[in-house]
């Protein structure tokens, strides 16, 4: 179980009263985590920019029905980092077919295009990020709050509202599919080895 802090569970009952203060609190508190998780799931920074502020526009907005794990809203955040960085892919992926549906006046490539892509690939086409990108959203949200942030399988699955029982079986799938997607090597780095399923 991670340690939350009585500061924060102070701060979120204030921000649910309406202070912007200690919400802003709560932002500074848990922002480096959402960019960092959203940045993992997006080729750019500018997006998981957007992703991490649209995620604690969110908390704001949604503050009454805000599930609360531990005393903690980091749990709520990354899940909902998770699913608008998706949004967002999705959203890219429908603009993309969009534009190549047009009508061009020769077949020929533009270079610019291509080296805007290579670029986009490199900075942020990993192998990890491709994996984890191709899990299912509840898959993807229990893996990054057990593996990648330390949450145990109970608060994982009450952040998500699913019984414990589905979470631990939906883990254990998810991290067969990134041992088969991923290098073995990186596989064990990350600590998605066959003892910890």
């Amino acid at each position: 179980m991670r340690a939350v802090s009585v500061e924060e569970a102070s701060w979120w009952a204030a921000a649910c009263a309406g202070d912007a203060q200690a919400f802003s609190r709560l932002f500074a508190l848990h922002r480096d985590d959402v960019f960092r998780y959203a940045r993992r799931l997006l080729d750019s920074s500018s997006d998981a920019d957007d992703v991490a502020a649209m995620a604690f526009l969110e908390l704001w907005r949604r503050r009454e029905a805000v599930r609360v794990v531990e005393g903690s809203v980091k749990p709520w955040l990354l899940v909902t980092a998770g699913n608008l960085a998706r949004n967002l892919r999705r959203g890219a992926m429908r603009w993309r077919a969009v534009l190549d549906q047009l009508p061009r006046e020769h077949d020929a490539a533009d270079p610019a295009e291509i080296a805007a892509r290579n670029i986009s690939r490199s900075r942020g086409d990993t192998p990890l990020g491709a994996a984890l990108r191709r899990l299912h959203p509840t898959d993807l949200a229990l893996l990054t709050l057990t593996v990648f942030e330390g949450y145990t399988v109970v608060e994982a699955a009450a952040a998500l509202g699913i019984a414990d029982a589905t979470a631990r079986s939906r883990l254990s799938r998810a991290k067969a599919r990134l041992r088969h997607r991923l290098r073995p090597d990186l596989a064990d780095h990350l600590a998605i080895s066959r003892e910890q399923s």
